[in-house]
């Protein structure tokens, strides 16, 4: 066997360990209960799966112009994953959509009464709430009398 054929199965094996880490990234996004533990599998495996992926590619390809895109793809991943999980992360515990039972210990929430912001008391409403805010907003001469659909929009949507 040769340099050439050991360095396409590393990347193969390398490949494929990188496609069940992504896979295993979406089932954890489908069956896990929660915000913060599907940000966890949203970000974690699959920002590793990618990475080995990455890897794989490059020990397959060998070539110069290939490995640079591979290293700006790699590079990428690891700057933009970990930001968009923090600030999703934020974003529902600031909607008041994070278990409290889920957090050991809440430092931000400190942080937060600090600078003067509060909770909402709660971040998941009924259908019925959130279609009554809704009713409530709506002017009802905005309604075309024939179509209930609100003036001035397209009806092919």
């Amino acid at each position: 066997m040769s340099l050439s054929e050991v360095a396409d199965l590393i990347g193969a094996v390398l490949i494929f360990l990188g496609c069940f880490l992504c896979f295993s990234a979406a089932v954890g996004l489908v069956r896990f209960p929660d915000v913060l533990t599907r940000m966890h599998a949203a970000t974690k495996p699959q920002t590793l799966g990618l990475l080995v992926i990455v890897i794989g590619v490059a020990v397959s390809l060998r070539e110069p112009v290939a490995l640079g895109m591979l290293f700006l793809i790699a590079v990428l991943q690891l700057l933009t994953a970990p930001v968009a999980a923090h600030m999703v992360a934020r974003a529902a515990y600031r909607s008041n959509q994070v278990e409290n039972g889920a957090i050991v210990t809440d430092e931000l929430a400190e942080d937060l009464a600090r600078a003067g912001f509060s909770l909402q008391e709660s971040g998941r409403s009924d259908d019925d709430e959130q279609d009554q805010r809704l009713a409530d907003h709506l002017d009802p001469g905005d309604l075309d009398a024939e179509e209930g659909r609100a003036a001035g929009t397209d009806p092919a949507r």
